[in-house]
C-alpha cells in the first residue's frame, strides 16, 4: 500500500526568490557586478560541484576545494573558508528542497549530529584549525576524500542495495551522532570547510545500513547546518579569508539551483552512476595532490599518506562488520522502510531512484 506524501515545493521557491533578490542587489544595485564577472571559473566549476553536492554525500567543497588549491594555486585556508560560504547556500537550498519533499531522513543521528556540531565546529575553528599547517589542510582533504571514494569504488554495490534503516534505539542514534557531530566537525570540517556529511553518511550506510534515499538527503543537511554555521563563527570571530566573498558572488547563484538540482535528477538516472565518477574523481584528486607537493613531502610524506587511507579504509571495514553484525540482531533491531510514494507528476512530489 502507497502512502502519500503532501510535499511543500512552495517553501524551496520561496527561498530561492528571496536568495536571488539579495544577490541581485549585492551585483546590481552596489555595484559588485565586476567581482562577480570576474570570478566565473569558479562558477563554472561550481556547477559540476553543487550537482555532486545534492546527489552526493559529498559537498560541493569537494570540487571548489581542489579547484581553488590545486588547479589556481590559492592558499588551502581560502578553499576551506570559500567551502563554508559556498555550501552555506547550496546545500541550504538542496536541504529546503530536501524537506519540501518530504524525503525521509534519519532524523535520530541527524539531530544528535546538529548538537555534535554546534559544540564541535567552533571548537575546531577557534583552537584546532589555526594551528594546522596549509600543507597538511590538503593533505587533511587529500587522505579523506581519497579513502572515501576507495570505499565506494569497491564497495557501492553492497551499499546501493541496502533498504530501510536499522535501528536499535533513537537514543543510540542521537549519541552516536553527537560524537560524530562533535569530532568531524572539530577535526574535520572546521580543517577543510567539508567532510562531516561524509562522516555522517558513512556511519549510516556502514554501521546502520541505511539506504541510500535516507543516508544521503540526511548528509545533505548536517552539511548545510554545519556550513552556515561556520560562515556564522567565521564572519563574527576570526573572519574569512580574502578572497572568499568574490568568488562566493560568482559561485552562488549556480549553487542555489545546482545543488537541487542534483537531488531532482539523481532521482531519475540513479545515485549509484553518479556516486562512482564522483568516487573517482575523489582519488584522483588525491593523486594530484601527491603528485603537486611531492616536493614538500618527500617519499616518507608520500609513504605516510597512503598509509593514512589504508587506516581509514580500516576504519570503514571495522563499521561495516558492527553494521553486519547489528543487522543480525532482530529481536533488538527494526528496519524502518521508506514509505513509497506515487510515480513524480511535478518536481515537488519526484521519487528517488538508487
Amino acid at each position: 500500500m502507497q502512502q502519500k506524501l503532501k510535499t511543500y515545493p512552495w517553501v524551496w521557491l520561496l527561498w530561492l526568490a528571496g536568495f536571488y533578490t539579495v544577490w541581485l542587489y549585492l551585483v546590481l544595485v552596489l555595484g559588485y557586478w565586476p567581482e562577480a564577472k570576474a570570478h566565473w571559473p569558479i562558477a563554472v566549476a561550481m556547477a559540476i560541484g553543487s550537482y555532486a553536492a545534492g546527489a552526493t554525500p559529498m559537498g560541493g567543497g569537494t570540487v571548489g576545494f581542489p579547484v581553488l588549491v590545486l588547479l589556481f594555486e590559492l592558499p588551502a585556508t581560502l578553499g576551506r573558508d570559500f567551502s563554508f560560504a559556498v555550501q552555506a547556500i547550496g546545500m541550504t537550498s538542496a536541504s529546503i528542497f530536501i524537506l519540501a519533499r518530504r524525503q525521509p531522513i534519519a532524523w535520530a543521528m541527524l539531530k544528535g549530529a546538529m548538537l555534535g556540531s554546534l559544540i564541535g565546529t567552533p571548537l575546531g575553528i577557534w583552537f584546532i584549525a589555526p594551528y594546522i599547517p596549509e600543507l597538511w589542510i590538503k593533505l587533511v582533504f587529500a587522505v579523506v576524500w581519497a579513502s572515501f571514494g576507495i570505499l565506494h569504488l569497491y564497495r557501492v554495490n553492497e551499499i546501493a542495495h541496502h533498504s530501510g534503516m536499522t535501528e536499535i534505539n533513537e537514543k543510540w542514534d542521537f549519541n552516536i551522532g553527537c560524537w560524530i557531530g562533535l569530532l568531524s566537525g572539530a577535526a574535520v570540517a572546521a580543517v577543510t570547510g567539508v567532510g562531516i556529511d561524509m562522516v555522517l553518511y558513512t556511519a549510516l550506510v556502514l554501521l546502520c545500513r541505511t539506504d541510500l534515499k535516507i543516508a544521503i538527503p540526511t548528509s545533505v543537511i548536517i552539511m548545510a547546518f554545519t556550513s552556515v554555521l561556520g560562515v556564522l563563527v567565521k564572519n563574527l570571530t576570526t573572519g574569512m579569508q580574502s578572497g572568499v566573498f568574490e568568488n562566493w558572488l560568482a559561485a552562488a547563484p549556480v549553487v542555489a539551483l545546482g545543488a537541487p538540482l542534483g537531488v531532482y535528477i539523481v532521482a531519475l538516472i540513479g545515485r549509484k552512476p553518479t556516486l562512482l565518477v564522483v568516487a573517482f574523481l575523489c582519488v584522483m584528486q588525491y593523486l594530484w595532490t601527491m603528485y603537486s607537493e611531492h616536493d614538500h613531502l618527500g617519499l616518507t610524506g608520500m609513504l605516510l599518506s597512503a598509509l593514512a587511507v589504508i587506516l581509514c579504509l580500516i576504519g570503514f571495514e571495522q563499521l561495516r562488520c558492527w553494521g553486519k553484525r547489528r543487522n543480525a540482531l532482530p529481536k533488538a533491531a527494526k528496519i524502518y522502510p521508506i514509505p513509497q510514494r506515487k510515480p513524480p507528476q511535478s518536481i515537488g512530489s519526484s521519487t528517488d531512484a538508487i
